[in-house]
């Protein structure tokens, strides 16, 4: 049989002409609209039928906003996350999907587009919608919650008791491949997710622990050690000296890591085994949990640089300490004043740390590779000092005679730390390790002056005028009103 057939393009429209009745030449003509999807056609669960272009892409748009609050859980080794489509950059490709969806009928040859267009007859095409993430911002959503996610390797480590070294297994952990799963998320919403099942399983990878049994027996040696005293401290700075020090106390760090300080001793809380005690704060002394815990970063500053241990962050105190020399301390004070340093050894140190009779002690043991003829020494020295001043407060809660401390001074200073290498006795090196600036702050006094009569403030004012401790406590004492029971 001989089949005619003929194309017409007609204004506003594409024709098709065929025999369609078996054994004859009758033509029946179908058409669709040249700038309109052909009925029948879905991106996804849109409904373009119809559409121009433009209000295809309009549709996906308005498909795609709402679909930003729909909540997916991201299902790492260990834990979960939530995150909704917006926090991940869902997008479409709204141009590249309605320009695909008006090509269905409208390109390729004659028969290829009849057969299409007869095909939307029957049942609808739908086409892929292609639901895209944001690749880094999702990945950024992926590593901020890395703690969450991952099952974390325990590194295989080491117990010192009586003088030996015990070696003490850890064990493997799975962490996400943020590359990988951020490419499975984005494959998933594009091909798989069915608009219910919004539990995504991210891709993990196994994360051995470090160190084996012949790296960890190379620690043997002392490398550098310290100890301060904290006799004058009350129970609960007591207590928060020896929970900072226990919390350091056996930790292996190998080649390469970085230790903080503040990360292995926060957070501060009562939760966390700490008490309220004195700390400096912005030039004063203040009651906060944990106050004493610079002592315990301080301490170990000092077994680290007898180390010769590679220091990365350390900050001096805002007023000079009793328990160091200037420029022996290091402050912590949250995330941006910490004390780190990095194991810059090719074998792994381990921190030994322990209180005993109001002594902290930090030693640090490792190889030693260093000529057993040369020394390392760290001394301080002032460069200039600022005198302190005295500050008198009047109190109207307290009756006239009382007298109170509320702050020691403290006296501005610089000072310069210098590393002193020796060999055989002999210096070898003199060079300035770190410079310190400690602010002056002044002894605070508060006097009581409830109950005073005029004639007597005027005599504690020209008292106080002297700036003499001594005049002004005398002054005082000969006004005390006796207190009654």
């Amino acid at each position: 049989m001989k089949f005619n057939k003929r194309f017409v393009c007609v204004a506003g429209a594409v024709v098709f002409a065929t025999a369609v009745l078996a054994g004859t030449n009758s033509v029946k003509a179908v058409s669709i609209p040249d700038d309109k999807i052909a009925d029948g056609v879905y991106i996804g669960s849109v409904n373009v039928s119809g559409m121009t272009k433009a209000e295809a892409e309009a549709a996906l748009d308005e498909y795609v906003a709402t679909l930003m609050d729909t909540q997916f859980v991201l299902q790492g080794p260990d834990g979960s996350m939530k995150v909704t489509a917006e926090d991940m950059g869902v997008y479409v490709d709204t141009k590249q999907a309605a320009e695909r969806a008006m090509t269905v009928a409208h390109s390729g040859n004659l028969i290829n587009r009849y057969k299409e267009y007869k095909d939307l007859e029957s049942s609808d095409l739908v086409l892929d919608m292609n639901l895209q993430v944001d690749k880094q911002l999702t990945a950024n959503l992926i590593y901020d919650k890395a703690s969450v996610l991952n099952k974390e390797a325990v590194n295989n480590g080491l117990e010192l008791n009586n003088g030996t070294f015990t070696f003490v297994e850890g064990h493997s952990g799975q962490e996400v491949d943020i590359v990988s799963s951020v490419v499975y998320i984005n494959d998933y919403l594009a091909n798989q997710w069915d608009g219910e099942n919004n539990t995504i399983d991210l891709i993990s990878v196994e994360v051995l622990p470090k160190g084996t049994r012949e790296e960890l027996a190379q620690v043997q040696d002392e490398l550098g050690t310290f100890t301060t005293n904290f006799s004058t401290s009350g129970a609960s700075r007591s207590q928060n000296v020896t929970n900072g020090c226990n919390k350091i106390n056996g930790t292996v760090v190998y080649p390469g890591e970085e230790f903080s300080v503040y990360e292995a001793v926060s957070p501060f809380s009562q939760e966390n085994g700490y008490e309220l005690a004195g700390s400096y704060l912005n030039g004063t002394t203040v009651e906060s949990f944990g106050g004493g815990i610079c002592q315990v970063s301080s301490t170990l500053y000092n077994a680290v640089i007898r180390a010769e241990l590679e220091v990365t962050m350390r900050y001096n105190h805002s007023m000079l300490v009793s328990y160091v020399e200037p420029s022996d301390d290091a402050a912590i004070a949250g995330t941006y004043k910490d004390f780190r340093f990095v194991n810059n050894y090719d074998f792994p140190i381990y921190i030994q740390g322990y209180c005993s009779g109001k002594n902290i002690t930090f030693t640090i043991y490792g190889k030693e590779t260093r000529a057993s003829n040369r020394t390392v020494t760290f001394e301080s020295e002032i460069i200039s000092q600022d005198p302190p001043t005295i500050q008198f407060n009047y109190t109207e809660e307290q009756l006239l005679g009382y007298w109170k401390v509320e702050q020691g001074a403290h006296l501005g200073t610089v000072a310069r730390l210098w590393k002193v290498v020796k060999v055989d006795g002999v210096e070898q090196s003199r060079e300035p390790f770190n410079k310190s600036t400690y602010q002056a702050s002044p002894r605070i006094i508060t006097i009581g002056i409830a109950g005073a009569t005029p004639e007597q403030i005027a005599a504690l004012n020209a008292a106080v005028a002297t700036n003499d401790e001594a005049t002004v406590q005398a002054t005082v004492a000969s006004m005390a009103i006796p207190v009654t029971q």
